[in-house]
């Protein structure tokens, strides 16, 4: 039974390699994906941004800070839980968000995110708000967070 899992990982690991399969470290890119934000009123003074950040370097990365134009300020936030189970928001214990080489940091709907704080136009559904991300060694990254209810698939 052995020899026959071994066998069967031998060819696993090989049709990966034939069909050009390579690990996230392997890639040497930093990628941001799938960046959103729940749709709210102007009356809502604040919002959030959530993401996926793949680290596909060989060093680790950090998020430093992000800026967008439809917020007075941005600052990165995590969800905690306070006295009494109850949940609080906090800027980021570090000042940044960690994303370790190879790795990857989800920014989530109670988790870590970027706090848009006094936005200054309400956040429709299907609008697309332009964020600068700002890393220690990928520098600036442009993306598009699009608006919707739930996380786009």
């Amino acid at each position: 039974m052995k020899r026959i899992t071994i066998v069967f990982l031998l060819a696993f690991t090989l049709a990966l390699v034939a069909c050009g399969g390579k690990s996230n470290s392997a890639s040497n890119t930093l990628d941001v994906s799938g960046v959103w934000g729940r749709n709210s009123p102007k009356a809502a003074t604040n919002g959030a941004f959530y993401m996926l950040i793949n680290n596909g370097t060989d060093k680790d990365e950090k998020l430093l800070s992000a800026s967008a134009d439809i917020c007075k300020v941005v600052e990165l936030h995590e969800m905690y839980v306070k006295e009494n189970n109850v949940m609080g928001m906090r800027p980021v214990p570090e000042g940044y968000i960690a994303i370790p080489a190879g790795g990857s940091a989800e920014l989530k709907v109670g988790g870590m995110h970027v706090m848009c704080i006094g936005k200054n136009a309400e956040f429709e559904l299907g609008l697309e708000i332009p964020i600068t991300l700002v890393f220690e060694n990928a520098g600036e990254v442009e993306v598009t967070a699009l608006i919707s209810e739930e996380k786009p698939e």
